[in-house]
């Protein structure tokens, strides 16, 4: 093990000493030694340590094997659980609705609650690997795949301006541990799908992401986002809330924007301006008034497959949650029906088609389900609009109805 540790770069290390006791404890994890006799090496010689600490030993560890490295991250957690100093600030900008952090953290009690379910679950399926116990899970892992925009924000807004302070260890290997956490979701809503009675694997690689996704959470809130706060200006703090928006959220969204006071004058305005159209122009509010009141539903999906908006009227046909914004809506449908969305896409994307219509009954109501491919001024495809209607009044028409009257 001591060949992979880096020492390389010239980061300052306060306390040498000290710092060579926590390496020896990577060492020892590595090499086997028994967790509990590391722990207590830890507890006597070590007792506290500071997220700067955790942060310079996992930028001193590299070269290190994918399932050696998803074992060791795991064992790490353990030793460090309760001993992590928490960083005081006179003022705490992530307690504010809207805050990157905020949200973050949000999400993880969304997640936790998730976590909970998935285990009771679970337990049902061990007992019983019915067809409606396979189809619970199978919906477990749907929601599941919403932790890809939790980390897809942290990936790809937090870890660049930690790296731009010389912070390495959490793009190193958080992201390393994410992607483990994303394959075995997809591992497990492969084998649901197509179930053999594999009732063991699956059973051994739920129990994984309910630990590993709980790990994970202990992780950002006592390790990753203390530091970050530590480091982060405010400006990036902002610019970092205003990206977190082209990701998405995940289960749940922030309910307010956050703004730092000094900007708040300048953001009001913002949110008031106006949208310049070639037919007209309307405020936001206003174009969003008019969405919201149009007799049907409209969902619209981008390029990519990724939902971005969909209408708010009164009386919803089905049911839509901010949580689908930002996922792929192969995603937001059941695996039986997913062969449909994509080849109805690759229509649209191909040309072959501009529109594509459908009609069901759903509870009391017919409705019209119309799908219109959205191309620019080059033909060129740029999305998707759903358009929902319950047609049973239009239907009930009959005779004629003049204005006046």
């Amino acid at each position: 093990m001591s060949e992979m540790i880096n020492n390389r770069e010239k980061n300052v290390i306060k306390n040498p000493e000290r710092h060579a006791l926590l390496q020896q404890i990577f060492v020892d994890l590595h090499n086997g030694k028994n967790l509990e006799e590391v722990k207590t090496f830890f507890d006597e010689k070590i007792g506290k340590i500071t997220v700067e600490e955790i942060s310079q030993l996992q930028h001193d560890i590299e070269g290190v094997p994918a399932e050696e490295a998803k074992r060791l991250y795991s064992t790490h957690t353990e030793i460090f659980k309760g001993s992590i100093v928490q960083i005081e600030k006179s003022q705490h900008p992530e307690e504010e609705q809207g805050h990157p952090v905020h949200t973050f953290k949000l999400e993880n009690k969304e997640v936790t609650k998730l976590v909970g379910k998935i285990q009771i679950h679970l337990e049902q399926f061990e007992k019983n690997d019915s067809v409606e116990n396979i189809y619970i899970l199978l919906e477990d892992c749907n929601l599941l795949f919403d932790l890809d925009k939790h980390y897809s924000r942290k990936e790809n807004l937090i870890f660049p301006y930690l790296e731009k302070y010389g912070i390495y260890g959490p793009s190193n290997n958080m992201w390393r541990v994410d992607d483990f956490i994303r394959d075995a979701i997809k591992e497990a809503k492969q084998k649901l799908t197509n179930y053999t009675g594999e009732k063991e694997e699956i059973i051994k690689i739920g129990q994984y992401l309910i630990r590993e996704i709980s790990d994970m959470i202990y992780r950002e809130e006592n390790i990753l986002f203390p530091m970050s706060l530590q480091n982060f200006t405010e400006d990036e703090w902002v610019k970092i809330a205003k990206e977190s928006d082209e990701v998405g959220f995940c289960l749940i969204e922030p309910n307010e924007v956050w703004v730092p006071e000094r900007n708040q004058i300048d953001e009001k305005a913002i949110s008031e301006g106006y949208i310049k159209m070639e037919t007209g122009i309307l405020s936001l509010k206003q174009l969003e008034l008019l969405l919201n009141h149009l007799p049907v539903d409209i969902t619209f999906i981008d390029h990519n497959d990724v939902v971005r908006y969909f209408s708010r009227g009164k009386e919803r046909i089905f049911a839509r949650t901010k949580a689908v914004i930002g996922r792929t809506v192969q995603n937001c449908h059941p695996p039986r029906s997913v062969h449909v969305v994509e080849e109805l896409l690759a229509d649209f994307k191909s040309g072959k088609k501009d529109v594509e219509d459908f009609w069901i009954k759903f509870q009391d109501q017919y409705v019209y389900i119309r799908y219109f491919a959205v191309r620019d001024e080059n033909g060129e495809y740029m999305g998707t609009i759903e358009f929902t209607q319950n047609i049973d009044p239009i239907q009930a028409i009959q005779g004629e109805k003049r204005i006046l009257a």
